[in-house]
């Protein structure tokens, strides 16, 4: 059996494992990310030792965007201050004397979720990643889609209003209103504002989270279950594109989803039925990621597996 060392780097922390083809994780580290020199070598530290231990194929890298996955470049994530033209694939490959791969974290979520998740035995899934911003990973006709910039996808950025909270860099976008920060904007215009009475009144504008909004919805707070289902809709009619242009077998759902299970997810259906075609909506199942707080070593693990594999 294959194995493939592993490397996640998020915003906040990195974690570097060991993947095998049956998708199991073993002798993962992880550690806080700082600026790039240090990140990679201490990944270098941590990876060499498994070399010996385990023989892995290759190297499975999954970061934030915007990146370069054919010219293994980190092109300055906006979670990674610093990150800007980092030969990330360069340098681990050299480090390990492992041919290494490189995705950004949506498309590295939607392999997993195809290979290991929710989208397996289907040949064309879309993975949403549902958490603080929206990207999509796109697998068509059972191939990973990443466009001439490795920029499939990025259905944040298309603007559902003329106006509203602020996604992508951009007022009234998808992420902006369907997102986990979308959410939180969402809350803090409503607690300026004259509101029915609500759980959410003991946090302050300036602090709440849409952990804490969804946390109320599922209590039952009316107020809080209108602004998950006000982000549900707009969720729906994001989806209704997708749909209607890639005529999509699944969609898998991360983080909000999860947590927010058919609070959020039956407004998105009421949307899809109303807004896409038919026979689209129909044929296709919208479900919530499997892989949970795994997704991003099992993610880097189905870069490394994946990529190799066509290399």
């Amino acid at each position: 059996m294959k194995c493939f060392l592993t490397v996640d780097i998020g915003g906040t922390k990195t974690a570097v494992a060991v993947g095998f083809d049956d998708g199991r994780i073993s002798d993962r580290t992880e550690f806080r990310t700082t600026d790039p020199n240090s990140t990679l070598a201490k990944i270098a530290e941590l990876g060499k030792p498994l070399l010996s231990r385990h023989r892995p194929a290759a190297v499975g890298i999954s970061c934030g965007g915007p990146m370069s996955s054919q010219k293994g470049l980190v092109l300055g994530p906006p979670n990674l201050p610093g990150w800007k033209y980092v030969e990330v694939v360069k340098e681990l490959a050299s480090a390990f004397s492992l041919p290494a791969f490189l995705e950004n974290d949506a498309n590295a979520g939607a392999l997993a979720e195809w290979i290991y998740g929710a989208g397996r035995g289907f040949d064309n899934v879309a993975f949403l990643t549902c958490g603080t911003g929206i990207g999509a990973g796109l697998i068509l006709d059972g191939r990973l889609y990443r466009g001439k910039q490795d920029l499939a996808g990025e259905i944040g950025h298309i603007r559902m209003e003329p106006d509203g909270p602020i996604g992508y860099y951009k007022h009234g976008s998808f992420e902006g209103f369907a997102s986990g920060g979308g959410l939180t904007q969402l809350a803090r215009k409503l607690l300026s504002e004259p509101h029915p009475k609500s759980a959410l009144d003991e946090f302050s504008i300036e602090t709440i989270t849409a952990k804490e909004v969804g946390q109320a919805a599922m209590a039952g707070d009316s107020v809080a279950v209108e602004l998950v289902q006000t982000t549900g809709r707009y969720l729906g009619k994001g989806l209704a594109i997708l749909l209607d242009i890639l005529n999509l077998e699944c969609i898998v759902l991360g983080s909000l989803a999860i947590r927010l299970s058919n609070l959020l997810i039956e407004p998105a259906l009421d949307e899809i039925r109303k807004e896409a075609l038919e026979p689209a909506w129909q044929n296709c199942r919208i479900l919530p990621a499997q892989l949970g707080e795994s997704i991003g070593d099992v993610a880097a693990l189905c870069v490394a597996r994946y990529n190799f594999k066509r290399s």
